[in-house]
């Protein structure tokens, strides 16, 4: 067994292929082999509120969002941030956190984090956290 490990994001498992939300959303973590960190491309296309005014937190874990293509409008608590490529986000574990691309552009952002051996820490939903956009493709 080798001392690292290379996977191309794209053949990795898109857990929205199947449903209605629109985008991608594919975790590299067990791909990898990734022992201590967890790793997702997320991506979001032109007018999507893929949460559709929901948010999440977690209970231990802080994340990092790296937007790497396109601008991401995202709030963090009762704060509203536009967020360009080339940007990096860290959000506290219990801060209540949501995004979407109100653009004409698509949206690449990588969220990672520690991998934590809570059950419990997958997140927890937090509904009507602001007004799903009027702008977005999709509806509930």
């Amino acid at each position: 067994m080798s001392d690292y490990s290379i996977v191309k994001a794209d053949e990795a498992k898109d857990a929205y292929a199947d449903s209605d939300v629109p985008g991608e959303f594919r975790s590299l973590t067990k791909a990898l082999g990734a022992e201590q960190l967890a790793v997702t491309l997320i991506r979001i296309p032109p007018h999507s509120d893929f949460e559709q005014g929901s948010g999440h937190r977690h209970s231990e874990i802080e994340e990092i969002y790296l937007v790497t293509c396109g601008t991401l409008t995202m709030r963090f608590g009762e704060e509203i941030e536009t967020v360009a490529a080339g940007s990096v986000v860290r959000v506290p574990s219990e801060t209540v956190r949501s995004h979407r691309n109100e653009g004409d552009e698509p949206v690449e952002i990588w969220a990672i984090s520690r991998q934590s051996e809570s059950e419990s820490d997958g997140g927890e939903k937090v509904d009507d956290f602001w007004e799903a956009s009027p702008e977005a493709a999709q509806h509930r």
